[in-house]
């Protein structure tokens, strides 16, 4: 068995993706409470804009993989560091306008002039999160020397995820607390007068995360793999004979578009279910490598598939769950912990070598993720049967109804790919990649780097 990667390095690696963490917590928890309740948006309206930001993740991910995928890296720093840094500054600097006021307007601006303020924030703020979330996984395959170290790398990244929730929960908690010590009197509705919270949440959030991110660029070194596999296909091509080269053909590189037609592809592809319940996925993410290894990732799978089926059945026929409702809530977590996991290792595997391209299956996997994210959340808020910003009493059932469905559907969704996986297993059926296909790569060899491979 090969050496495992260093632990160093793996808890580097971690930190990697805890700005992304702390801002998706921050976005999917608080975005639609802050816009609707805070600002005074209505309930279409703040769906619109989560929409905006779904869509334009959702369409930054693949081509932010691509390019990832071509580019060299900036002064030999390594191309998934680099995106990871051009991702990581265009979340500092939009981040925190979201979860502030539009600049110059007031309470009787029109609400159109407000949505057309925050697209450009964050589109911009999407394209970092996009360029930060791809180039992190793509360096899983770099960066593991094992199978297992795939694995505990997702585990890792997940158990971050986690510690970001809980961190932005237990922030936002506190700020409301002082903020009650300082009036010294009890508000039952959020408003406006709530608006230096978020703001503040939202500053603590971007410096806690870009700690984390300097942390992960100090300690985490990038192979340089690419080059010499693109130079030592050349140099094969050059010097062997074409009967040579027919018995004994070059390692294959697979390219954006030679993914497009692998079978295993799709099945990856609506393998994401982003379902998360953070506590208990905090404890089910560490019992993901022994799992993994003792039983598979199909088996591994099917446990989370059953998870998630078990809540949704049991939502379904107790709808007053009352103190019940922390069981079921452990149940989702843990499931939906074992399936993002286990789903992302597949991926991994999925990728195998090929790291080259690992950006644009990433940000291919990614983009039905925050697509249909998006379009759900803009179904549910059309839906919604109150006109208020105040949650009526048909919202009760009405929200009850919508996880009962969504986890449903995701359970079955998720069996029909297991089972895809299971006749057609996980793997590259190309037979073949020319190596022309890689010459419209930016990237062109230095003379120190052909002698290195030469060598």
């Amino acid at each position: 068995m090969a050496e495992s990667l260093h632990p160093c390095q793996k808890l580097s690696y971690a930190t990697g993706h805890y700005l992304n963490d702390l801002c998706a917590s921050m976005w999917f928890t608080y975005f639609l409470l802050y816009f609707h309740s805070v600002l005074g948006f209505n309930s279409f309206y703040a769906g619109v804009l989560l929409m905006v930001g779904q869509v334009a993740d959702g369409l930054c991910t693949p081509l932010v993989g691509y390019e990832s995928d071509r580019q060299a890296g900036a002064l030999r720093y390594g191309r998934r560091k680099t995106w990871h840094m051009i991702g990581t500054v265009s979340v500092i600097i939009s981040f925190p306008f979201i979860f502030n006021p539009c600049l110059g307007c007031t309470e009787n601006t029109p609400e159109w002039v407000g949505l057309i303020y925050f697209i450009p924030f964050i589109i911009v703020f999407q394209f970092g999160w996009a360029a930060t979330q791809i180039s992190h996984l793509a360096l899983i395959p770099d960066l593991a020397k094992n199978e297992h170290d795939k694995v505990e790398l997702t585990a890792l990244r997940y158990a971050f995820t986690v510690l970001a929730n809980i961190f932005v929960y237990a922030a936002a908690w506190l700020l409301l607390h002082f903020q009650l010590d300082e009036t010294g009197s009890e508000h039952t509705h959020l408003g406006r007068q709530d608006i230096p919270i978020f703001r503040t949440l939202a500053l603590i959030v971007v410096g806690t995360g870009a700690l984390f991110s300097l942390l992960f660029h100090l300690g985490t070194k990038e192979k340089q793999s690419f080059q010499l596999l693109v130079e030592t296909e050349e140099q094969q091509r050059d010097s062997l004979d074409e009967q040579t080269m027919h018995s004994n053909p070059p390692k294959q590189l697979l390219l954006w578009k030679d993914w497009l037609v692998e079978p295993s592809f799709y099945q990856n592809y609506i393998a994401t279910i982003p379902l998360v319940m953070y506590v208990s996925g905090f404890v089910s993410s560490f019992l993901m490598k022994p799992i993994n290894k003792c039983m598979g990732r199909n088996i591994t799978y099917f446990i989370g598939l059953l998870a998630i089926a078990v809540f949704s059945a049991w939502v379904a026929l107790d709808p007053n769950l009352g103190v019940s409702v922390y069981g079921a809530a452990v149940i989702l977590g843990s499931g939906s912990a074992t399936i993002l996991v286990t789903s992302l290792s597949m991926t991994a595997d999925l990728i195998g070598p090929h790291s080259h391209s690992a950006a644009f299956v990433y940000g291919a996997m990614s983009f039905t993720d925050k697509v249909a994210n998006g379009l759900a959340v803009v179904l549910i808020q059309s839906l919604h049967p109150c006109h208020t910003q105040l949650c009526c009493p048909a919202c009760i059932p009405f929200y009850h109804w919508v996880m009962v469905t969504i986890t449903g559907a995701v359970a079955l969704v998720g069996a029909l790919s297991l089972s895809s996986i299971m006749v057609w297993p996980i793997k590259v059926r190309i037979c073949k990649v020319s190596t022309s296909s890689i010459q419209d790569t930016s990237w062109t060899p230095t003379s120190e780097e052909s002698s290195t491979v030469s060598t």
